[in-house]
């Protein structure tokens, strides 16, 4: 069995370029219309990043470069009466924090494998979806916003946990989707390179 060797992608000065044409194609998928709730791609960017990207700057910016993008599309569309969709809102800060705290999940990933990959495309979505229901819940983050307004009980939690299954099944599927185009490339990618490019699995 083969494995990547994370330090050829590390290494690799084109990485840029890709992670560039990466924000883009993911900013603009995210804008089109009639996508399924929650599916995209930038919690698979965020896992991405945090496994096989060195630099960790760009490990954290890989995600949030990409919704900061589409955000400010989905503003402009606005702006010009082609979507009811806004970019930008009160509170949004949060989602930025939360998709970047994706990251620590590619980070956890100290072997890149189908398992491990997985695992990390499951944690990541669970994760956000409980993280940011809860916060919409409290009102934390500065918005004013409460979603639906459900009451500040353990049984208004579960409610508010309730309205956002939607997104998560999306989430989840998108995830996964994307983690298995982003790491399934890198490793044709790293195919095509020298033997030194895989090591054997331990």
């Amino acid at each position: 069995m083969l494995i990547m060797d994370t330090n050829r992608l590390k290494s690799n000065k084109d990485l840029v370029r890709t992670l560039v044409i990466l924000i883009v194609l993911a900013a603009v998928y995210r804008i089109i219309p009639g996508r399924p709730w929650g599916f995209a791609p930038q919690l698979a960017m965020a896992i991405f990043g945090g496994a096989a990207i060195k630099d960790k700057k760009w490990a954290f910016a890989l995600p949030v470069f990409s919704m900061f993008l589409s955000d400010l599309l989905y503003q402009g569309l606005y702006s010009a009466g082609v979507t009811p969709i806004y970019g930008f809102y009160s509170g949004q800060w949060i989602n930025y924090l939360l998709v970047a705290a994706m990251v620590v999940f590619g980070f956890a990933i100290k072997k890149i494998n189908v398992v491990n990959v997985a695992l990390a495309a499951v944690a990541a979505p669970t994760a956000f979806f409980l993280l940011s229901n809860f916060i919409t819940w409290s009102g934390m983050g500065g918005s004013g916003l409460r979603g639906l307004n459900r009451p500040l009980t353990p049984s208004g939690l579960f409610s508010a946990l309730g309205d956002g299954l939607p997104f998560y099944g999306g989430s989840l599927a998108g995830t996964l989707f994307f983690s298995t185009l982003l790491f399934g490339g890198y490793y044709l990618f790293a195919r095509h390179k020298p033997a030194s490019a895989v090591i054997p699995a331990q």
